[in-house]
């Protein structure tokens, strides 16, 4: 009946299918355990009407051009003119994030912050992206004076609440992503197109399955549906020799055979106000030295919502997943022994040449949107 199933309707496995279908003209069956598309990027009206992110704001950013045109085919964009801004609250005082120029000279008088200035543009380059561990471990006593306090008020505490770890425990790969910045640049990302789907991230993903050969299931676990023998996969108890592309998490799909591999999980507390703004404009406001929360969003700025009753913000809370019903895991906790887990269950995945895995849960990695679109036409393409 099918030439592929895919297991889970996030952007992955919905890029990967339309392409099976449209360019490989396939059947393809799309299992999601949860009653909506999307994923982690599913949107909605609220009660209000305001269209809000279930999961936690996301946002597209891409220099990818060739992956902004794809989705470009499903959807028209609300692209931010000055790019995606952030602000952090410093003590009471909002400074932009990541650390910058601007940053600077907000938290130092102007002759002070002229020296610093020339000094980072020498031993870095204008227009460079520093880490704050590499910062820290300059010589010059003034531009560590610098990292100190970057990493005090602007990473420290954050990056505990998130993570569960100090900076030092975390992999590189995690605190490069937020770098100090040797520019005037307050955009939150540097890539060329930055926004959301003007009419949702559900509304672009409802075009990607609008396909003739694509079927679609939701509020379904596809362990019901296929079974993982030594080394055959069965759909309703019948050998399925197609591929199966899966986006779920893989010691799951072993029934946690070597133990549960780590993730962190975030808690939403949304909050509808009958005002017509609450943060003054910002879209994103990270509270890196206060409070049990990491961040509120404010949607009608992340969106481009107008006219909108009242205003919707939400509040994160991270915490370590423990695999409870209703925990959803984000972020993969990246280290030598995670990862020597995960190599252990993709062994076992290593069985099933016609098993595929695609995505931050399958694959145990951090991906932008972006990124994870174009993996999700290469692997099409290849299997094609």
């Amino acid at each position: 009946m099918y030439d592929s199933i895919v297991i889970g309707a996030g952007i992955a496995g919905i890029t990967a299918a339309r392409q099976l279908a449209e360019k490989g003209n396939q059947k393809v069956l799309v299992i999601e355990k949860r009653e909506h598309i999307g994923g982690n990027c599913y949107d909605r009206l609220d009660d209000y009407g305001i269209l809000i992110h279930e999961y936690g704001p996301h946002i597209f950013h891409t220099n990818m051009e060739d992956v902004f045109s794809y989705l470009s085919e499903f959807t028209e964009w609300y692209l931010y003119e000055n790019g995606h801004q952030v602000v952090a609250d410093v003590n009471g005082k909002l400074i932009p994030v990541p650390f910058n120029l601007n940053t600077l000279h907000m938290v130092y008088e102007k002759e002070l912050a002229d020296t610093l200035e020339k000094k980072l543009v020498q031993a870095y380059g204008s227009g460079s992206r520093v880490g704050i561990m590499e910062l820290r471990q300059n010589k010059d006593p003034q531009i560590q004076a610098i990292a100190q306090y970057v990493y005090e008020n602007v990473f420290l505490k954050y990056t505990m609440k998130q993570w569960g770890q100090t900076p030092e425990e975390i992999d590189p790969q995690v605190t490069g992503r937020v770098p100090v910045l040797i520019s005037y640049d307050n955009r939150y990302f540097q890539d060329k197109y930055q926004g959301v789907p003007l009419h949702g991230f559900t509304g672009m993903f409802e075009r990607m399955l609008d396909h003739e050969n694509i079927t679609l299931l939701t509020g379904t676990d596809a362990g019901k549906l296929l079974e993982f023998g030594d080394s055959q996969i069965r759909y309703e108890g019948k050998v399925f020799e197609g591929c199966v592309i899966y986006t779920g998490e893989l010691d799951r799909l072993f029934g946690l055979k070597y133990g549960r591999l780590p993730y962190r999980s975030l808690r939403f507390e949304l909050e509808h106000l009958a005002q017509e703004d609450f943060q003054n404009g910002h879209s994103v406001v990270n509270y890196t030295v206060s409070e049990d929360f990491t961040r509120i969003t404010e949607f009608q700025y992340l969106t481009g919502q107008k006219d909108t009753s009242g205003t919707t913000i939400v509040r994160e809370y991270p915490f370590a997943y423990s695999g409870a019903e209703g925990e959803i895991p984000y972020y993969a906790i990246m280290n030598p022994e995670n990862e020597k887990l995960y190599q252990k269950y993709k062994k076992l995945a290593e069985r099933y040449p016609n098993l595929h895995l695609l995505g931050r849960l399958a694959e145990y990695r951090y991906y932008n949107m972006d990124a994870m679109t174009k993996k999700a036409l290469e692997l099409a393409e290849k299997l094609l």
